[in-house]
């Protein structure tokens, strides 16, 4: 059985396959936005500062 590819997904890859001089582009971009160096202190740090969410939001009683 053929797994699903939607539109957009088949699209994109035939693009980088035809404009493979879009990778280093496409690399640039992840770097900015998504691949940041990571600090285990700041972690620890953002878990210790974690609120805890109530299990109905709305409800004032809890």
């Amino acid at each position: 059985m053929a797994k699903y590819e939607s539109d957009h997904t088949r699209f994109m890859r035939e693009w980088m396959e035809k404009h493979p001089e879009q990778r280093a582009e496409q690399q640039k971009g992840r770097a900015l936005w998504w691949d940041k160096p990571q600090s285990v202190e700041e972690q620890q740090r953002r878990d210790a500062a974690r609120v805890p969410v109530k299990p109905y939001y709305y409800d004032s009683n809890h």
